[in-house]
């Protein structure tokens, strides 16, 4: 009996170690991922007046009328960007919506992602948030009201703000209030805004070039339409005023310097 069970038990072993083992293989990486070439682009944004860096209620600057400021607020809207490549190919970023604050340096960094890999020549993009987004209410992210750039269901977003303080300012606070809104007709405060690299962007899967920008405050001031704290030391309302300081606050973006 003993010798029948020592057999019964190397026959079991032997049928357990011919058995064909099961070797579960990993998950394979979503095609989307293995074929995705594409890359980013890190745009880093300095604000500034006339050239010198923007400091927030510590600092006093002086505009083109010779008007003495203080600056405690400064915020806008940077959406729709676009490249476009040096063979004529233009890259729309899909939801690029970017709140700036300059209270807030993490604002000041921007990632544009799932960018085609090429090199590009120049950047487009609005000061301010486009009429689709407007129509849709306040949203979340960049979007957000608690970034208090909102201000009702019927006029939207403001596009730009600043606040501050003036002597030359006619309120008795001293203050200066600029918040350009509006998302339609001939009064509205979104900009379109073209910049030239002075070197082509390259962009690849591995590798992201950084572009430098500067937006100089000093610009909402002079060009085109020359304002004194004065004569405006408040802007709050969808009219010409707003409109023309629109148009100098899209001359603000300059580019600085590309960085591959």
């Amino acid at each position: 009996m003993k010798k029948i069970s020592i057999l019964l038990i190397i026959l079991s072993g032997l049928l357990v170690s011919c058995k064909k083992e099961t070797i579960t293989p990993p998950e394979p990486f979503p095609t989307s991922i293995v074929n995705d070439t594409t890359g980013f682009l890190e745009i880093h944004i300095g604000n500034v007046v006339n050239g010198a860096p923007l400091s927030l209620s510590t600092a006093t600057y002086v505009s083109a009328s010779n008007d003495t400021f203080s600056v405690d607020i400064f915020k806008y809207y940077i959406s729709n960007v676009k490249l476009v490549s040096v063979s004529g190919h233009t890259y729309t970023e899909a939801e690029s919506y970017y709140f700036v604050n300059q209270a807030d340096p993490n604002t000041l960094h921007l990632m544009v992602k799932k960018i085609p890999s090429e090199q590009y020549a120049s950047i487009n993009f609005l000061i301010g948030v486009d009429s689709v987004r407007n129509f849709s209410g306040a949203q979340s992210g960049a979007l957000d009201p608690i970034n208090d750039m909102f201000w009702d269901w019927n006029t939207g977003y403001i596009m730009a703000k600043m606040e501050g303080h003036s002597p030359q300012s006619t309120q008795l606070t001293k203050k200066l209030v600029y918040h350009i809104g509006g998302y339609g007709g001939k009064f509205k405060g979104i900009r379109q805004v073209s910049l030239s690299f002075p070197n082509n962007a390259i962009v690849t899967k591995n590798h992201t070039p950084i572009l430098s920008l500067q937006a100089d405050l000093y610009k909402w001031f002079i060009s085109p339409n020359f304002s004194d704290f004065n004569t405006a030391s408040v802007i709050t309302g969808i009219g010409n005023e707003s409109s023309a300081m629109a148009d100098n606050y899209a001359t603000m973006f300059s580019v600085i310097s590309v960085t591959n």
